[in-house]
């Protein structure tokens, strides 16, 4: 059973994104030691194992986030996309909290939004 942040984060990131840590060491671990912890220390263990909102509920408004933002984001929006269909989220589901950030951050990312979306979407079916 987990006891910290860390080791909760890592239960939670190895079930919705398998070898995601190791990944971020893999890139980023020779430039920025310690990173990839602290990325799984801080965004599963400390805000996505939080109580009070629900799994699926978070990656709904992460996804939003992600959308808004635009196509920069379209990296970590597919994680996150797939990450939400862990946790429960429909393709419709996702489509349609994209399509509603087009009022917030444009069509031109709502549809990049969409489009990466898609890809997830495609990769589930193969």
């Amino acid at each position: 059973m987990a006891e910290n942040t860390t080791d909760i984060g890592r239960e939670l990131s190895e079930q919705l994104n398998p070898g995601m840590e190791d990944a971020l060491n893999a890139r980023y671990g020779h430039l920025l030691p310690g990173m990839a912890e602290g990325v799984v220390d801080f965004a599963y263990g400390r805000q996505y194992a939080r109580p009070g909102l629900g799994l699926r509920d978070r990656y709904l408004a992460t996804i939003a986030a992600l959308a808004a933002l635009g196509g920069q984001t379209k990296p970590q929006l597919k994680v996150n996309i797939a990450g939400g269909r862990k946790a429960g989220l429909t393709q419709e589901e996702i489509a349609e909290v994209i399509w509603q950030m087009a009022l917030y951050g444009g069509f031109p990312s709502a549809i990049n939004a969409l489009n990466a979306a898609l890809e997830v979407f495609e990769e589930e079916e193969a």
